[in-house]
């Protein structure tokens, strides 16, 4: 019988740690800090991140709909919720790729726009479409018991398709914050799919989970085959707005 030693669950909790510490804002005590592949080893558990988070914004629907407001303000508030729980990590990238990905007109270009801390018009259209989305469907859904299902499922296969394209990707630079995470190895790539894959079974029913996984299937190789030609690579920012399309994806589909 396999036996499972200390030493490598404490491996695990530490990789879990490290993906709570990069994916949100979250005061845990003794994160240590993600030095070189560190992130990348810990990849896999973006989706446990991605469950934390979206147990965040369905309580705070809960306690919303619970004291009697309106679909359209408890779905703001359960998207604030995760917002404050992320740092707008996400939709930070997700702003920044559009400026870059649209403003600039040579890859050199586009990465200095990305790097710059600046919001221009393409990424306040995206910002604004993005949480314009997300809160609507949330309010559109039926029944407050699955807002709590598509906050789950949306907030923790998004997270699942990040390590995918940080191993189909190289790094477009040879600095920040992905050059320095390394490439996740294909057993966590694996792990993280898998967990992600289980969370949309498990919340839309196997059905609707499987046509959310082959939508995320198609997200992840458009985005590749975008962020490649346009930078020839990946960046953090490309993985924020990786998460944020997938999100908004996972609820389309659980509205759908």
């Amino acid at each position: 019988m396999m036996t499972i030693s200390p030493d490598w669950l404490k491996a695990r909790a530490g990789e879990i740690t490290a993906s709570l510490v990069f994916c949100t804002r979250l005061p845990l005590p003794r994160a240590a800090p993600l030095d070189g592949g560190a992130l990348a080893k810990a990849a896999w558990a973006f989706p446990i991140a991605g469950i934390v988070v979206g147990l965040i914004g369905a309580i705070v629907y809960g306690i919303a709909h619970r004291v009697g407001f309106a679909p359209w303000p408890a779905a703001a508030l359960a998207v604030a919720a995760t917002l404050l729980a992320t740092g707008c990590l996400h939709e930070d990238g997700l702003a920044d790729t559009a400026d870059g990905f649209g403003g600039g007109k040579t890859r050199e270009q586009k990465l200095d726009i990305m790097r710059d801390s600046r919001i221009g018009t393409y990424g306040v259209c995206a910002l604004v479409l993005a949480l314009l989305l997300r809160v609507a469907v949330l309010a559109s859904l039926p029944n407050a018991h699955l807002v709590v299902w598509a906050l789950l499922a949306s907030h923790t296969a998004a997270r699942a398709t990040m390590p995918v394209l940080m191993f189909l990707l190289p790094p477009a630079r040879s600095d920040g914050l992905s050059f320095n995470a390394g490439h996740p190895p294909g057993a966590g790539v694996a792990a993280a799919a898998t967990i992600g894959f289980v969370i949309l079974a498990l919340c839309l029913h196997p059905g609707r989970g499987l046509l959310a996984l082959i939508c995320l299937g198609v997200v992840i190789v458009l985005t590749a085959w975008l962020s490649s030609s346009q930078i020839e690579g990946q960046t953090g920012d490309v993985l924020g707005g990786l998460e944020q399309v997938s999100e908004i994806v996972v609820l389309l589909v659980a509205l759908g």
